[in-house]
């Protein structure tokens, strides 16, 4: 016994040892609320004004609506929660779609904005006169930002937290990198900036045309997989139209068949939209 009893104790020390080699990185992820993940959303989507709580507000409203309608006018209570369960993630898509669309948008222009930058601290501008410069020049979509910023230094003359409350605004993983490098240059100085944001311009190309270049070759696998999912429930639909087809899907077997190709539709996306998503940036230095 006393020799199992140290075998054990020495299993448990390495067994220590070995566990104490890896670092546990706590996840952001898991420590942010889901009102302050919604919060970002609507601010990477442009949609600062809007509240956090009207985005699932708006997702109820219409899984409510398109369950009463189609449970009234197709009389088949399965068809409702589908059409239901469908119509609540819309608005949510529609969100993730915008913000997706205006974050390509604002990829595409930001290596000028940081060559425009560039070029301006290279003319001996100041940084905060090169970073309200950008309201004229910088991405159209993000030049409403840009001259909030403007207006917000000229009144304050604080530059750290406006740009702060700027990089919140924008929500932009490419923006919080180039923020965080005009931060550690005012606060330390030094006179490799132009080098920097040179460098960090050509990164950001050559980022997009890789991506540009992937996007193109994976749309059609993409697009083909959107209309498998979709063909069946097209037919049935169309099926609809004929007098007793929903008569048939409100029985027991009936609901089965629905229930099952809704999880199996829902599952088979899910499971395609997960294996061609490219990775996208994040905001680490936020």
């Amino acid at each position: 016994m006393g020799g199992v009893g140290v075998g054990g104790l020495l299993g448990v020390g390495l067994f220590c040892a070995w566990w104490a080699c890896w670092e546990r990185v706590p996840s952001r992820t898991a420590r942010r609320s889901p009102w302050a993940r919604v919060r970002e959303l609507l601010d990477a989507a442009g949609m600062r004004e809007v509240p956090a709580p009207a985005l699932p507000l708006a997702c109820l409203l219409a899984g409510l609506v398109s369950a009463v309608a189609v449970t009234g006018i197709g009389r088949v209570l399965v068809l409702g929660l589908a059409a239901g369960t469908a119509a609540a993630v819309l608005p949510v898509a529609a969100v993730r779609s915008r913000a997706r669309r205006r974050r390509q948008e604002a990829a595409a222009q930001w290596p000028d904005v940081v060559d425009t930058l560039a070029s301006a601290v290279r003319a001996g501008a100041s940084l905060p006169e090169a970073v309200c410069a950008l309201a004229v020049r910088g991405p159209r979509s993000s030049r409403p930002a840009f001259a909030r910023f403007a207006a917000a230094h000229r009144a304050s003359g604080a530059f750290e937290p406006e740009l702060r409350r700027l990089q919140d605004e924008l929500a932009d993983p490419v923006f919080d990198r180039l923020a965080a490098t005009l931060r550690m240059t005012r606060q330390v100085g030094g006179s490799d900036l132009g080098t920097t944001l040179r460098t960090l311009s050509g990164y950001l190309r050559e980022d997009q045309r890789t991506r540009g270049e992937l996007l193109a070759r994976q749309s059609w696998t993409v697009s083909a997989a959107r209309l498998a999912v979709a063909a069946p429930w097209v037919v049935l639909a169309l099926l609809a139209t004929r007098p007793g087809t929903l008569e048939a899907f409100d029985t027991g077997a009936g609901v089965v068949v629905l229930g099952a190709g809704a999880v199996v539709s829902a599952g088979s996306y899910a499971v395609m939209s997960r294996l061609g998503r490219l990775p996208s940036p994040r905001r680490v230095l936020s």
